[in-house]
């Protein structure tokens, strides 16, 4: 079996950088998120790890307990991990040299038995463990899919982006702002946005970008193929983990376009909002002046940003990016633009590829 030479090593290094940087870190054949990712970040997993062993303190008991409890908590999340490591073969006190999904699992659930056991908190378990679950997905996605470099790819092709978005925005916006300006001006939105707890208020307001996001992802499989075929003509077909890094690449692109649509709206609304709804609009809306952020003076006129104005315009701002969301997905000319912008950026990826697989298989 021939060994790569130097050059051919480096060459093949020059390819998995320039991968890296296209945002497209899959396409690299030896990755590996175990190794390549988890791994290195075992440290830090680690230390959080033990971290949560806090959750067997209770404020309500004197400083010997805790510390009792510290130790106890200690003792129960290291006999699992032992445990686990007699299950896949290992010595009880081995450290593990591969963060496979069992150890990742364990990572995620036996924190969790802490606050259950020593204090019966069966809501802190389960946010104990949807805490470790994202972390977890944002490791993966920074080291695994490149997700800053994705954004950094993003950003450096902004202007792009924003003609892209700013051709849709000339079609979808006459509506979207009708209904907009028309909604800002009604009491009945004041009320809601006023009067809904803040916990609730930030619930709707995820409930529009899971929605959006959602829409967003709907074509995303279909594109990827697309794209695919268009800018990958000649190259070896993706496998499914290189499709799901290209679906990403293509979510965060028009991801940033909602978001700098929805900015762009928000901003109008709290502006427009702050010259044309004054004190007594407000009072006779919500019933009050309603919670002053800052005020100034502007050609004699006293203008007041409030909470109120800021909920209003957050709410229009998250509905104009939900609505927008929609609108690539019905709009086919935008898509057909923007697959063919996106074609012509990752042409050079696939063709990168093409030569990459194939130095490898003379090197192999």
């Amino acid at each position: 079996m021939p060994t790569p030479s130097p050059s051919d090593r480096e060459r093949l290094a020059g390819y998995e950088r320039g991968f890296r940087r296209a945002g497209l870190p899959m396409f690299s054949e030896d990755f590996s998120a175990a190794e390549d990712v988890f791994n290195r970040a075992a440290p830090l997993l680690g230390l959080v790890f033990l971290g949560e062993i806090l959750g067997a303190v209770n404020l309500d008991w004197p400083w010997w307990q805790n510390l009792i409890a510290i130790a106890a908590a200690l003792a129960l999340m290291l006999a699992c991990f032992g445990l686990v490591n007699k299950l896949e073969g290992r010595s009880f006190s081995a450290i593990p040299e591969r963060l496979g999904r069992t150890e990742l699992a364990t990572f995620v659930l036996v924190p969790a038995l802490v606050p259950i056991v020593f204090n019966e908190q069966w809501m802190s378990a389960l946010v104990t463990a949807l805490a470790n679950l994202a972390l977890l997905a944002l490791i993966y996605a920074v080291g695994a899919l490149g997700l800053l470099h994705i954004i950094r790819w993003v950003l450096a092709r902004f202007a792009g982006q924003l003609r892209s978005a700013f051709g849709l925005i000339a079609t979808a916006i006459p509506l979207l702002a009708i209904f907009t300006l028309l909604s800002f001006t009604t009491q009945e939105l004041w009320e809601v946005f006023s009067s809904m707890d803040t916990a609730i208020y930030l619930v709707v307001i995820g409930l529009f970008v899971v929605l959006g996001t959602g829409f967003l992802i709907a074509r995303i499989p279909k594109e990827t193929r697309r794209l695919e075929g268009d800018a990958g003509a000649g190259s070896p077909p993706l496998e499914r983990r290189q499709r799901a890094n290209v679906g990403l690449v293509m979510l965060v692109s028009q991801a940033l376009q909602v978001l700098i649509v929805s900015l762009t709206i928000g901003v109008f609304f709290a502006i427009f909002g702050l010259l044309a709804i004054d004190e007594s609009v407000r009072e006779s809306w919500i019933g009050s002046a309603g919670n002053e952020l800052f005020a100034f003076d502007l050609f004699g006129e006293r203008l007041e940003a409030t909470t109120q104005l800021l909920r209003v315009a957050g709410g229009l701002a998250a509905f104009s990016g939900f609505y927008f969301a929609i609108s690539m997905l019905t709009n086919s000319t935008y898509r057909e633009e923007f697959l063919e912008e996106l074609s012509d950026e990752m042409r050079a990826s696939f063709t990168q590829r093409a030569e990459y697989l194939e130095l490898r298989a003379k090197t192999a």
